[in-house]
Order: C-alpha cells, then sequence, then structure tokens
C-alpha cells in the first residue's frame, strides 16, 4: 500500500529556503496534519535592528500559509517597505529589506524571545494565528549559527548570502552551537516515530547540514530502520535557486544530482532526481540507494503537489 493512499503514516520534512518550503507545501496539500510534522533549518538566524530573523522558518511558514511573495518565493505577498526605507534615509542599515508585514513577525517574536518564550512554542502560536495546521518545528530552541568560511575570512551566514551576495569565495562551514544545542522534543519525537523522512530539495550545506548536525546521529536511515529520501536541488548541474552550484564548485566538487547523493550517503536510502538528470541513474544507484527520476520543478502548486505525490509513492512502494 502507498503512503498517498494509507492513512496514519508519520512523514517528518527537513526543510529549508525557497525549495524546501515549495516542497513542504506540495506535502501539507496531500498529509493529514497529524501525518506531516516540517523540521525548519535555523542557521540562518541572525539579530538585525534588535529583532530576531528567522529568514527559513518564515518562508516555510509563508509558504504554507499562502503568505508568501510568489515572485520571490521568500518575504511577503503585496508587502510594503516604509520602515526599512525611512531607517536608511536616517543612516540605518539596509542590506536586509524587512518588509513592514514582516516587520510584525519578528517584532513579536523578538518580544516573546524576550519574555522566555521558546522559538518552538512562538512558532506553534504562530502557525495557528496563519491558519497552517500541519507541525512546523525549529530544529532547535537554542542557536545555532551557520558560518562561512570564505577567501576572505569567516562571514555570517547573512553577511555572505545577502550583505554580500555570495561574492567571497567558500572554502568551507561551521555551525557554531550544534554540539551544544538539542533538537526540540517535538522534533526528536517526530523523528523517532516518523515512518520516513523526506530531505526537502533545499542546499545541503547550508540548509539540510545544520539540522543533521544537531540532530546527529538521529538522520542514519540505517540508524532508524525507516525509508529517507533527499530530493536534489541541483538540475542539469545548476540550482534553481540559491549557492549551492557555486559552493559545490568552490569546494572543488562537480555540482550535480550524483554530488548531492554522494553528500547524503550513509543518511539516505532513497534518492529523487529530475528528468534532465536521468543517464545518473546508475550512478546514484551505485551508492546503495533507490532512485527514482521524476519532474523536480516546482513552477506551480500543481508541481508541488505533483512531485510530493511521486515520492510519497516513491518512498512507500515495496518493488
Amino acid at each position: 500500500m502507498s503512503l498517498v493512499q494509507g492513512t496514519g503514516m508519520k512523514i517528518v520534512a527537513l526543510a529549508g529556503g525557497v525549495g524546501g518550503a515549495k516542497l513542504a507545501h506540495g506535502l501539507a496539500q496531500i498529509l493529514k496534519p497529524e501525518e506531516l510534522t516540517i523540521i525548519v533549518n535555523t542557521g540562518d538566524d541572525f539579530e538585525h535592528y534588535g529583532l530576531y530573523i528567522c529568514p527559513d522558518l518564515d518562508t516555510v511558514c509563508y509558504t504554507l500559509a499562502g503568505l508568501a511573495n510568489p515572485e520571490t518565493g521568500w518575504g511577503r505577498v503585496d508587502e510594503s517597505w516604509n520602515a526599512i526605507e525611512n531607517a536608511s534615509k536616517l543612516g540605518g542599515l539596509d542590506w536586509f529589506r524587512l518588509g513592514d508585514k514582516d516587520l510584525g513577525t519578528h517584532l513579536e517574536r523578538t518580544r516573546r524571545l524576550k519574555a522566555g518564550d521558546p522559538l518552538s512554542q512562538i512558532t506553534r502560536d504562530f502557525c495557528k494565528a496563519w491558519g497552517i495546521e500541519h507541525t512546523v518545528l525549529p530544529m532547535s530552541d537554542q542557536p545555532v549559527r551557520t558560518m562561512v568560511d570564505t577567501d576572505e575570512g569567516e562571514l555570517a551566514f547573512q553577511e555572505y548570502f545577502v550583505h554580500r551576495r555570495c561574492e567571497p569565495k567558500v572554502k568551507g562551514f561551521r555551525f557554531e552551537g550544534a554540539d551544544e544545542a538539542e533538537p526540540t522534543k517535538r522534533a526528536k519525537e517526530a523523528i523517532e516515530s516518523a515512518d520516513a523522512i523526506v530531505i526537502c530539495p533545499s542546499n545541503p550545506w547550508v540548509s539540510v547540514d545544520p539540522i543533521l548536525a544537531v540532530f546527529s546521529p538521529l538522520f542514519s536511515g540505517e540508524g532508524l530502520g525507516v525509508r529517507s529520501v533527499a530530493i536534489s536541488p541541483i538540475i542539469g548541474g545548476e540550482t534553481v535557486k540559491g549557492p549551492a552550484a557555486k559552493m559545490y564548485r568552490e569546494l572543488g566538487i562537480e555540482p550535480s544530482a550524483l554530488a548531492v547523493a554522494n553528500h547524503y550517503q550513509g543518511v539516505i536510502t532513497h534518492f529523487v532526481m529530475d528528468t534532465v538528470d536521468s543517464q545518473l541513474t546508475e550512478s546514484v544507484r551505485g551508492l546503495n540507494m533507490r532512485t527514482l527520476v521524476t519532474n523536480t520543478l516546482m513552477k506551480s502548486h500543481g508541481d508541488r503537489r505533483q512531485l510530493a505525490e511521486a515520492i510519497l509513492q516513491f518512498i512507500g512502494s515495496d518493488s
């Protein structure tokens, strides 16, 4: 019986960035709230203007709530920029643009964090307010910071990604605080009770690896005894959005779906790649992974659902 047709199957999705948010939305279109838990990268979190910003959490939540900007994939639809534009005129920083609607999210999150509320509870309450029925969890209530080692020195992720527009050459990554951070209780319980784990088509280096660092060694497919599938964010040697392909090249690795599969070796049992990369099928299978070749480009809500259905059928099949 396939997972799509079954009931009571529990899926955990690991997500970060726009690609991760899109597939999470596709899965949420199919699975019941009790069947899907989405664990989101918080290594990108940082403080700006004294506010606690959670870019990946917000992108996932806005997407699930139908509030995301459809053109960029991040931020709010029909956003305005009065606050940041006025701050800029007064000499304030404007390299990370905070929209007026988005600002309300950061203000309330920061207020509650300062009052002692954990990020997971704040996220749960925000989801309820936005009408999101599926469970969305930060990977940890404790701070983890993705640091990028570059040819210009070590940079905090948002400094590298937004302020410097990924221009410095990447040499490596460090997840500050990952050794001390504990998975949120509900996230750990979701992993331990999962029937399958889906690693969304997010940047392996900076969206997924921080989650794996916090949860290691829980995400070993062999150790869990469950199916675990990753979807390649690289199609035809390039990424749809973001710097993953550039990162691979600068680290001396030819960017490809096969490179992504190699990245997750020992973690996943199943791998999904786009039809344009079908020639890599046998090489991926040589890594002891079951392989699905399908359309992975998500241009519409229908594409998201179609990919989610294909993934669930793939990991639910016995053949």
